[in-house]
């Protein structure tokens, strides 16, 4: 799989919760945690371990999954971080973890562009997680058009940061068959030097999110519109699934 620059680029890597800081998504997942009576669950896409620490906090045996050893450094470095099992590969270094729950965060369902990969990643979650157990996970809502924002005089920021002033913005590229290219600019003041991070999500419909669960063995328990648990509707800004294993 190969890396975004924002999840290798060692300054990137280190303003990542600067940039995502702890919300409503924090607090959905802790409590479907705790809904679910998860004593085992597996954080796919786990970045830099913020939710993982929290969700080890309550005495949970947690695995913490991400590609990125650049991401896993900073979250080995967080409070708690030494109750979490971190593995630093893909779904296809999962496993039967026996667990009761597995979640994908951050829009981390989007990373997968080709079909093929993302049924490949639902059947490993599957795998994963003992019959009854759960799956959860947003998507931004093709239908809100999101991408349509993300240009430079809708995105244009300046700020202070440990690596001196910066300026970031994004640059929508294109827009083709349900994914969206574009590129982010971070350009560190101080040097001129200018960061471009190239990237492609894949925009899947709730038909096509609906159809994929099912083909891999989920049945959909909720689909929410946002983290206050609204139901879902046309324009909804994402789609949050909770999904069970059959």
């Amino acid at each position: 799989m190969k890396l975004d620059a924002h999840y290798v680029d060692p300054r990137l890597v280190a303003l990542y919760d600067r940039d995502n800081p702890r919300g409503k998504d924090t607090d959905f997942y802790l409590a479907l945690a705790e809904e679910t009576h998860a004593r085992r669950i597996v954080d796919l896409g786990c970045g830099t371990g913020l939710l993982t620490c929290e969700l080890a906090s309550a005495g949970r045996q947690v695995i913490g999954v991400d590609p990125s050893a650049a991401m896993l450094a900073i979250a080995k470095e967080k409070p708690g971080a030494g109750q979490v099992q971190w593995v630093e590969g893909t779904s296809a270094n999962l496993g039967n973890q026996e667990a009761d729950l597995a979640v994908m965060t951050g829009n981390v369902a989007q990373v997968f562009l080709d079909d093929t990969e993302w049924d490949t990643t639902l059947r490993a979650l599957f795998e994963t997680l003992h019959p009854g157990g759960y799956l959860a996970f947003e998507s931004r809502n093709p239908e809100a058009r999101a991408w349509e924002t993300w240009v430079r005089e809708k995105t244009y920021e300046q700020s202070e940061t440990t690596f001196g002033s910066m300026e970031c913005w994004l640059d929508l590229l294109s827009v083709k068959n349900g994914i969206v290219h574009f590129e982010g600019h971070n350009i560190f003041s101080d040097t001129g030097e200018d960061v471009v991070v190239s990237s492609e999500l894949r925009f899947r419909s709730q038909t096509e999110l609906t159809v994929s669960l099912t083909k891999a063995g989920f049945r959909i328990k909720h689909l929410y519109g946002d983290w206050n648990r609204e139901p879902f509707t046309p324009a909804s800004r994402l789609m949050i699934f909770v999904a069970q294993r059959s």
